[in-house]
Formats: structure tokens, C-alpha cells, sequence
């Protein structure tokens, strides 16, 4: 099973009665993709780490979803986040552990050799 974070960020002139709305419309089309939310959080309204059409500030909303391997459930929601112009930005990353893996094991050191510089 993958697991995802979906994370979008709501103009802040938006009420907080249509930002449930829209969490609960991106749920739904989540969960008609084959997916499966496993925890929602919202974060509520927090300031941008830079202006989006003038805007400081946004409303946050995280939702961790799992989905089955070979299942593809943002494509179509990610079309429709683009063209709602109630949300500035969204971003989507896979969170499964099977996929970080280190190029070497924590207790080895890396097997790349430095050559000294000598200052002229």
C-alpha cells in the first residue's frame, strides 16, 4: 500500500463553511480514484513564506491518503485543483518508507575517497 500527503492551500477570503465544502469535495473525488483518506488535518489560516496574487495568507489543509500499488488517484484531481481558483497552490508527495533507501547502511561510512588539496 502507498501512502500520500496531499496538502493544498485556500485563499483566505474563502468562508470556512466552502473551504469544508472543498475538502470534502476533494475527499470524494479521492476516494472515487480507489483511495483511502486516513487522516485529515486542518491547519487553518497561516502566512505564506511568499505573496500568491498578492495574498500573505492562506488556509491550510493536509490529508494523508493510502492507496493501493497500480492505483492512480490525483491525476484527475489535480486537473481540477489547477483550474479552482479558490486554491493557490496544492502539493502532493509519496510518503511510503519502501521508497527512502540510503546509499550506504548508517553504521558505514560512505566509500568515497577525498583527494587533499594543498594550499600554493
Amino acid at each position: 500500500m502507498r501512502t500520500y500527503e496531499l496538502m493544498f492551500i485556500v485563499d483566505p477570503r474563502v468562508p470556512d463553511e466552502e473551504v469544508v465544502a472543498l475538502t470534502d469535495d476533494v475527499k470524494e473525488l479521492l476516494q472515487s480514484g480507489g483511495a483511502e483518506i486516513a487522516k485529515e488535518q486542518s491547519w487553518g489560516k497561516r502566512k505564506l513564506a511568499y505573496e500568491i496574487n498578492k495574498l500573505s495568507e492562506g488556509k491550510y489543509v493536509l490529508l494523508h491518503v493510502r492507496a493501493e500499488e497500480g492505483v492512480h488517484p490525483f491525476p484527475l484531481l489535480e486537473q481540477r485543483m489547477q483550474q479552482n481558483e479558490k486554491i493557490l497552490r496544492y502539493l502532493t508527495v509519496r510518503t511510503d518508507v519502501g521508497r527512502m533507501r540510503f546509499p550506504f547502511e548508517p553504521d558505514q561510512e560512505p566509500a568515497v575517497e577525498v583527494a587533499a588539496v594543498e594550499a600554493s
